[in-house]
């Protein structure tokens, strides 16, 4: 009770941390929305917290939280015990460079409310100066990527205060010494945790100002690349960077080879750098081109590449969660270098799924043309999910394929048995000469 006789305000119950969903993210029961890092990370924060409850009076800044662990995992926080006055975060400015990580946190933060005190709010930001402007405590996920974290630690440090407290925490297997060394450049101490169920945390402080301020100004990297007539842009952690991967090469390698009927709809799927979308608009210049990513460091990296070809105007670019922002039956062409892995997980359902999405936006007799490593058996899959599957091109890493919306496999196995007769309709055959 309260000194007035009313019913003191009782605290949230525990977070659910088990109830977390990665939904719109792939699900599979070897997949996890939250793990030991993120639990180890939110330890932290909660020790520090208590060391200086002053901190909880800004904004937590959080990067990199995968479906919203750490972000909601904060806001839960209870009444400390502390002699002094209840310490909490009440609001949360969060950067997710997925899409689908951003949904996932919006759809747990829904359906998990009910554990979260009424004023706890966060917002989602662009990888920016309002992000971390000011900033006392940030705490992020570490990424694979050292470019990726070599950005992240230079915007820390060039706009956070210069008290703020950084905590990186991630799985010991995805750590590497490297990592210390890029929060090295930009502060003065960086330490690290002990290891606690396979994970770890390092603890950094001392923003160095003027080196952060010099390295945050170089993003977006550009390079040049004479061989293919592109300059190619790219902020940190975009598969690839600025240069151009193999198999986007093999790729390009046949993009004058596509169907160039006049006022083409053209989807670059999973975009990336732009790469295939800026040579698109260049080839079929009444095409609306647009290219579609999950990542925001893609999509940033895309709009940047076109325009620095002249081909910003007729590029749309796109941050969207596999294609769900466009119609069924509204392209004419998608072309796509799809990945394998959910986060750092190898899973074929990934591409599975965004094959499905590509059937579904693709109008009637539409192509999809693929790029994909040898070893990964892609063609029944797309005969079932889109159609008729053809090979364009192999070399001894990557095959490109072109599928044909033309009714799936059905059609797909007509059109074989088609191909296996001669123009005078006899069976080819089959023996050695």
């Amino acid at each position: 009770m309260t000194d007035s006789g009313t019913p003191a305000p009782s605290a949230p119950p525990e977070f659910p941390f088990a109830r977390l969903r990665r939904f719109p993210d792939l699900e599979s029961p070897e997949l996890v929305a939250v793990d030991a890092a993120d639990r180890l990370l939110l330890d932290e924060l909660s020790a520090a917290l208590k060391h200086d409850p002053s901190l909880a009076a800004s904004p937590l800044v959080v990067i990199g939280d995968t479906h919203g662990a750490l972000t909601l995992g904060a806001l839960s926080f209870g009444e400390l015990d502390l002699e002094g006055p209840a310490a909490r975060f009440s609001q949360v400015n969060v950067h997710q460079d997925a899409r689908s990580g951003e949904l996932a946190l919006d759809a747990n933060a829904a359906s998990l409310a009910t554990f979260l005190p009424a004023e706890a709010t966060f917002t989602h930001h662009a990888l920016n100066v309002d992000l971390v402007a000011g900033a006392r405590v940030v705490i992020l996920r570490l990424p694979r990527a050292l470019e990726q974290l070599d950005q992240w630690a230079s915007l820390i440090a060039a706009h956070a205060a210069p008290d703020v407290l950084v905590l990186a925490g991630g799985r010991i297997k995805h750590m590497t010494l490297g990592m210390n060394e890029v929060m090295g450049r930009y502060f003065d101490m960086v330490e690290a945790s002990l290891a606690q169920q396979k994970s770890r945390v390092l603890r950094v402080r001392g923003p160095r100002v003027k080196e952060a301020m010099a390295a945050s100004a170089l993003w977006p990297k550009r390079h040049v690349h004479a061989d293919v007539d592109l300059t190619v842009c790219a902020e940190g952690g975009v598969f690839a960077g600025a240069s151009v991967d193999i198999g986007t090469l093999s790729l390009l390698a046949v993009l004058d080879r596509v169907s160039g009927k006049q006022g083409q709809r053209i989807i670059d799927f999973g975009c990336g750098t732009g790469i295939l979308a800026t040579q698109l608009a260049r080839l079929r210049p009444t095409a609306l081109v647009i290219a579609t990513d999950q990542s925001a460091a893609a999509v940033a990296s895309a709009r940047a590449t076109a325009e620095a070809n002249g081909v910003g105007d007729r590029v749309e670019v796109v941050l969207d969660d596999g294609l769900s922002l466009q119609p069924d039956e509204s392209a004419d062409l998608i072309v796509f270098n799809p990945p394998f892995h959910s986060g750092a997980a190898v899973h074929a359902g990934t591409s599975m799924r965004l094959f499905a999405e590509a059937g579904r936006v693709l109008k009637p007799g539409g192509e999809l043309w693929v790029v994909a490593n040898r070893h990964l058996s892609y063609k029944p899959a797309l005969r079932t999910l889109v159609g008729s599957t053809r090979e364009i091109r192999r070399n001894a890493k990557f095959t490109v394929t072109a599928s044909i919306k033309d009714g799936g496999a059905d059609a797909a196995q007509r059109a074989e048995r088609r191909a296996e007769r001669r123009p005078d309709g006899l069976k080819r055959s089959h023996r050695p000469y």
